[in-house]
């Protein structure tokens, strides 16, 4: 196995095993016998659970941002832009379950916390998330309410609905998701 072969095999049984089990669940030494690597092989591309977590997140980040910017209105109107996001964080999720599952335990995590802390609080690099609410905010659009108020309400009904459709609990059609991302949008607007 090559070493880029060895890493992306690390993280994927990481994301699985976090995924299945929760961060607790999956001690490095479990992450490297579903890796098929020795445990030692893993602190070779990553000095601790810590910076294999971080990094794990960047990537599922960074394919959600991939998937986001496809075909992104970004000449569109803040609605036009609100409901992209959310029909493509919807459909992201549900093509990505394990992701999803993943970016639930990050977030209710200390992980997570320290993520969301430094994403509202601190230095900003470009995040077009952020930078839609605050021109929605600027301009009048949306309610005035903390940021933290409006991603949640924005966002958490869309992983909630995600989650359920991978459970089987609904099945979330086209028109369904347009539909619940419309709901999203009238949640935040003025």
């Amino acid at each position: 196995m090559e070493k880029c072969d060895k890493k992306e095999t690390i993280i994927q049984a990481a994301l699985e095993l976090v995924a299945e089990h929760g961060f607790h669940g999956a001690p490095m030494a479990m992450i490297a016998e579903k890796a098929g690597v020795g445990a030692g092989t893993i602190y070779r591309y990553f000095d601790c659970k810590d910076t294999l977590i971080m990094e794990i997140y960047g990537i599922v980040e960074e394919r959600f941002v991939t998937a986001l910017m496809e075909g992104y209105p970004e000449k569109g109107s803040v609605r036009e832009r609100f409901l992209h996001m959310g029909a493509v964080l919807v459909r992201h999720l549900i093509a990505a379950p394990l992701e999803l599952r993943f970016v639930e335990q990050f977030h209710n995590s200390p992980y997570g916390v320290a993520h969301r802390r430094e994403k509202l609080f601190g230095e900003r690099e470009k995040d077009i998330i952020r930078e839609l609410f605050d021109e929605a905010k600027q301009q009048q659009i949306f309610k005035d309410l903390d940021l933290p108020i409006l991603f949640a309400l924005s966002f958490g009904p869309l992983v909630d609905v995600s989650r359920d459709h991978i459970l089987k609990f609904i099945n979330l059609t086209d028109q369904l998701i347009e539909q619940t991302v419309g709901a999203c949008w009238d949640a935040v607007r003025r």
